[in-house]
């Protein structure tokens, strides 16, 4: 059918007419360089939150309160920056009941999985702790797969084991597998299992909110229960001195603030499986940290494996596109 003048109506116009090859160049473009973006932020969100193993080493109150001041303190610029943020006209933002309710259940698995961890450091070793805890990839491919519908490729599973045997190397000699450390083993695969769900949350709740936002609401209903935990277990909860206070203040700016935010913006723009494969180059950066700042030795298997897992993420990255 042909209106006047024997031009298609307007609501008709043929489509290669709406989006010209060129517009097509473009926004492939823009969508590239956004997936740049995102994985150079996702690496920089690795390298802050390796921090906090050093930083929890350093804190003079106990684990559970460590894991509490790193949120709480991070509250005040998390909250402001979601204000000035949510002054946009479009800005995204929770609206409903059901919204604060899954962004505050996001949080309730970062508390679990932080309190899981600093508990399975008691009951095995640092090393077997980290390793366990790092296995969160595992869980996040499977629920990508079945939640998000990302196609795993075999090239894929393949580029997780090479990272994953990285991780393993970068341990190194201090990895220990007795009964003596069952438990701590079982609560570190537990703080996997939850920071997995917790990425996966912030995967789906990304594509309605803004990074502040999942992180000011987040760490709002994750402190209260990371407090309760620092008192269940009758840790010490003020610092004694002010460099105490000082390393609390830093934990919050660079491994929350910085790092996880950093996370957070990096999954709405890449696949929830490669994202948590990246981070796995933590463990890694964590070690070359503890041997600069801790003067904590540093042997020539560890650094093999910051390589090994570098090549599994280059893999990843090829069978991710």
């Amino acid at each position: 059918m042909r209106g006047k003048h024997g031009m298609p109506p307007s609501n008709q116009v043929n489509e290669k007419e709406k989006l010209s090859p060129g517009d097509h160049n473009g926004q492939h473009t823009g969508i590239a360089r956004r997936e740049r973006l995102a994985f150079f932020a996702l690496l920089a969100g690795a390298i802050g939150i390796a921090f906090a193993p050093i930083f929890v080493r350093l804190s003079e109150v106990g684990p559970s309160a460590t894991a509490f001041y790193r949120l709480f303190l991070a509250l005040p610029i998390l909250w402001l920056w979601m204000t000035v943020e949510g002054r946009s006209p479009d800005a995204k933002r929770p609206v409903t009941a059901r919204g604060r309710w899954q962004l505050i259940v996001a949080g309730l698995f970062f508390a679990v999985d932080l309190a899981l961890w600093h508990w399975s450091i008691k009951f095995t070793s640092v090393a077997n702790a980290t390793l366990f805890a790092n296995s969160a990839p595992i869980f996040v491919t499977l629920g990508a797969s079945v939640l998000f519908g990302e196609r795993i490729r075999p090239s894929f599973i393949g580029a997780l084991a090479i990272a994953l045997t990285g991780a393993v190397l970068v341990v190194g000699v201090s990895l220990r597998l007795t009964a003596e450390h069952a438990l701590g083993d079982a609560l570190a695969v537990g703080a996997a299992v939850f920071y997995g769900s917790y990425m996966l949350c912030v995967k789906h709740l990304r594509r309605t909110f803004s990074t502040a936002t999942i992180m000011a609401w987040s760490g709002v209903s994750a402190s209260p229960a990371l407090l309760l935990a620092a008192f269940a277990s009758g840790e010490n909860l003020l610092p004694m001195h002010a460099a105490g206070w000082l390393t609390l203040f830093a934990l919050a700016l660079i491994s929350q603030v910085g790092g996880q935010s950093l996370i957070a913006y990096a999954f709405a723009h890449l696949p929830a499986s490669f994202s948590s494969l990246s981070l796995l180059l933590q463990p890694a950066v964590a070690a070359l940290l503890a041997w600069m700042i801790l003067g904590e030795g540093l042997s020539l298997l560890q650094a093999l494996g910051g390589v090994v897992i570098l090549c599994g993420i280059t893999a990843a990255s090829r069978a991710s596109r």
